[in-house]
């Protein structure tokens, strides 16, 4: 189904309702995205509780301006993955230790419990996850900060 195909709305619960032009109507639907890190605005798939898909985006950027804020919306309610813009500082160069980094969500801290949890993605990307379980981002370890890249130099 193509991003066109549909019409999206809240409802009274402030649930996400999806009508088709076929005119059946989905209401608590989800957007969930397909490629989260690698292509985040594209490949959007709208799919019920039970995992059923009811409608794809192609391009977030290619939808009204109402549906697009809908989605986001929705999806930044969803994930939450912190994208490090910068590591501040390090506690000790072995781990466990504790990293200070300003984040596009604010500065904060958190444990890294060991160098299997910085992860590769893709040839420029990380993802690095802290004792607690949360998913931080490095969008490109190459054109991060030189203090930074020093820092992951070290753990790599």
């Amino acid at each position: 189904m193509a991003s066109t195909q549909f019409q999206l709305s809240r409802n009274s619960f402030g649930k996400l309702v999806l009508t088709t032009h076929e005119g059946d109507v989905h209401e608590g639907v989800s957007p969930v995205r397909a490629f989260p890190i690698q292509s985040p605005d594209k490949g959007i798939s709208m799919v019920l509780g039970d995992g059923k898909e009811v409608g794809w985006i192609d391009d977030i950027a290619g939808l009204p301006l109402q549906v697009r804020e809908l989605v986001m919306d929705e999806l930044e309610g969803r994930e939450f993955m912190p994208e490090i813009l910068s590591v501040k500082d390090v506690s000790s160069f072995a781990t466990p230790c504790t990293w200070y980094v300003a984040t596009d969500r604010g500065d904060t801290e958190f444990t890294l419990k060991g160098e299997e949890d910085i992860r590769r993605i893709g040839a420029t990307s990380l993802l690095v996850s802290d004792n607690h379980g949360i998913n931080f981002l490095i969008r490109d370890m190459y054109t991060i900060d030189k203090k930074t890249r020093l820092i992951l130099d070290r753990f790599l």
